[in-house]
């Protein structure tokens, strides 16, 4: 098991990940790929941008990615937030996903941040009990959201 920050060659193996283990996002128009592989090389220089993946068996199984924002609340220390939180369905239920949070919160005490904060689309009840064992809390705050 090997936890990095992705690169533009994960590219097609995160095109995989997002929209054939991800469905409910799957685009119905065709991706362009060298627009993926630009962001993830801009990511993967940007010191406050993570898309971290996990490599089993040679390939990407397990992605989340996370974004550092610098605040200036809380003694002008800065806040994470996760999304897109997703694994290979033939890799699930092996740790691996706990694994990249775990990396991800480490991440964010070493950038001194004050908060983790999670966004999922799910409302399975197995999905919420996953991010409860993973640490985060529940319902404590509101997110709003709008769609542009």
């Amino acid at each position: 098991m090997n936890i990095r920050k992705a690169i533009p060659s994960d590219a097609e193996a995160l095109k995989v990940l997002y929209f054939e283990h991800l469905t409910k996002y799957s685009p119905t128009e065709e991706q362009d790929m060298s627009l993926w592989k630009k962001m993830l090389d801009k990511f993967e220089k940007d010191e406050n941008i993570y898309l971290l993946v996990l490599e089993e068996d040679n390939q990407v199984v397990s992605s989340v990615q996370m974004a550092i924002i610098e605040s200036l609340t809380h003694n002008v220390r800065p806040f994470a937030v996760i999304e897109n939180v997703v694994t290979h369905a033939d890799y699930r239920n092996k740790g691996y996903a706990s694994r990249l949070l775990e990396r991800a919160t480490e991440i964010a005490k070493e950038k001194n941040c004050y908060k983790l904060f999670l966004e999922t689309g799910s409302n399975k009840e197995s999905t919420l009990n996953f991010y409860r064992k993973n640490g985060f809390e529940i319902d404590k705050k509101h997110s709003c959201l709008k769609w542009l």
